[in-house]
């Protein structure tokens, strides 16, 4: 089968979409498929082989000059080579563009307008490459904020068009108004322009449809998976310090400050036991102070030399990082639709206590390898942390049947065949494929 499956660049962060967007794609070349993988904004970064194509469209420079000075909207398209370059994009994102929803309002919107708002040029420019390109049987786009593209690649190719859906709510629930409301009816009405919906999870299924005004049989679920290089035969090290582990962004969403106020309540209960709290991942500039405010909540709990942040990590270092922990935990305060981070810590063997809401609720389910404890309270998740230090052979147990639940449900070639049936259906009978 061949397949053009965009991914959109997140700059120099490492992007769990885009992760998974590169493992899918270096999967289904794995097991026989053409799969070509285009990055929009900025260029893609991947934790193993990355098999994106070297041109970026979209470019994060090029559309940013063009929404901010109409003279570049009108320059002709060769006139943007020097900008469109992946070297110069890759340079200048690391300083100058953001990903921050709150301020990409104007930009969201100007996307979902698609041909007909102020970025006609780069859909021109997409028409283009789409022509030069050989034919493939079904089009992934990554997520509902791209899904203006659906008219112009279904026309220039005439083949389905299936769309992602992997965490646009958080995204747009972070725009400034009017730019929120503007940019949820752009989407709807855009919907119908789509074969298929695909979401990664089944908790996302549901709430997603209805928020986009989607009928459910058109939303079909492909869970996620993780690629296992690496986790096979970690070592896992004897220690007496229970530490625990958080390995997410550093972003308030995901729960790093409500994880250190369950820590605090966890130390004062156990006064005497060693322990650490041990934090990784990517950290943007504007979410710095929000890191301080996390060292400041453990200092007036006098927990300072307890905390260590050890930055972002690559593949390597992740896998160690998680293997050394006695327990994990990235309590996010919105229903998270993937669950990538507790995923990779149960393919280390490292139990999780998991807020139960979102996806978080099916893959604990599925895996065995956790403990679920009431959303946004400090105390339910201190209750459950403790239960891991006090039962260690409960601990280990539910360790081993998380590895074990990993890899026999989400494993990135479980989730790639998943998605070719899909695909399968989709390009013999695309009114069918609701019921893949």
């Amino acid at each position: 089968m061949r397949v053009l499956s965009i991914t959109a660049g997140a700059a120099d962060m490492y992007c769990g979409s885009c992760l998974r967007d590169n493992a899918l794609a270096a999967e289904l070349i794995a097991l026989g498929h053409e799969v070509t993988l285009l990055p929009f904004y900025t260029p893609t970064k991947a934790e193993l082989a990355n098999v994106s194509v070297p041109e970026v469209l979209f470019s994060g420079l090029s559309i940013y000059l063009q929404q901010q000075m109409p003279m570049f909207r009108r320059l002709p398209a060769w006139a943007d080579c020097v900008w469109d370059a992946p070297m110069v994009i890759r340079a200048l994102t690391r300083v100058s563009i953001s990903t921050d929803a709150a301020l990409l309002g104007d930009l969201t919107v100007s996307m979902l307008e698609g041909e007909r708002g102020v970025l006609a040029k780069e859909f021109a420019k997409l028409r283009a490459w789409v022509r030069r390109q050989p034919p493939c049987d079904v089009v992934n786009l990554p997520n509902a904020l791209l899904i203006a593209l659906a008219r112009p690649l279904r026309e220039e190719l005439g083949r389905p068009i299936l769309c992602t859906l992997q965490g646009e709510d958080l995204f747009l629930d972070r725009l400034a108004e009017p730019y929120r409301s503007r940019a949820a009816d752009l989407v709807r009405q855009h919907v119908e322009q789509v074969d298929m919906f695909v979401a990664v999870s089944e908790a996302y299924r549901g709430p997603m449809a209805q928020r986009l005004g989607i009928d459910t049989n058109r939303v079909v679920v492909a869970p996620l998976g993780i690629a296992l290089d690496g986790f096979d035969g970690v070592e896992r090290p004897e220690h007496v310090v229970f530490r625990i582990g958080y390995c997410a962004r550093i972003a308030p969403e995901k729960g790093l400050r409500l994880l250190a106020d369950a820590y605090r309540i966890l130390r004062r209960r156990t006064p005497n036991v060693e322990m650490r709290l041990e934090a990784a991942g990517y950290l943007a500039s504007g979410d710095r102070e929000y890191l301080d405010e996390v060292r400041r909540t453990l200092a007036e709990a006098g927990l300072s030399a307890e905390f260590r942040y050890h930055g972002a990590v690559d593949r390597d270092r992740k896998i160690a990082f998680l293997a050394s922990v006695d327990a994990f935990s990235v309590p996010a305060t919105y229903d998270e639709p993937k669950g990538l981070s507790i995923l990779e810590a149960m393919a280390a063997g490292t139990p999780v206590v998991q807020p139960r809401r979102g996806a978080f609720v099916e893959v604990v389910d599925a895996t065995g390898g956790g403990l679920l404890v009431e959303p946004d309270d400090p105390a339910a998740l201190a209750d459950g942390l403790q239960r891991l230090w006090a039962d260690r052979p409960m601990a280990r147990q539910l360790g081993r049947g998380g590895a074990a639940g990993v890899r026999a449900h989400y494993s990135v070639r479980r989730s790639a065949e998943r998605l070719i049936e899909i695909y399968a259906a989709a390009s013999r009978r695309p009114e069918a494929a609701c019921c893949v």
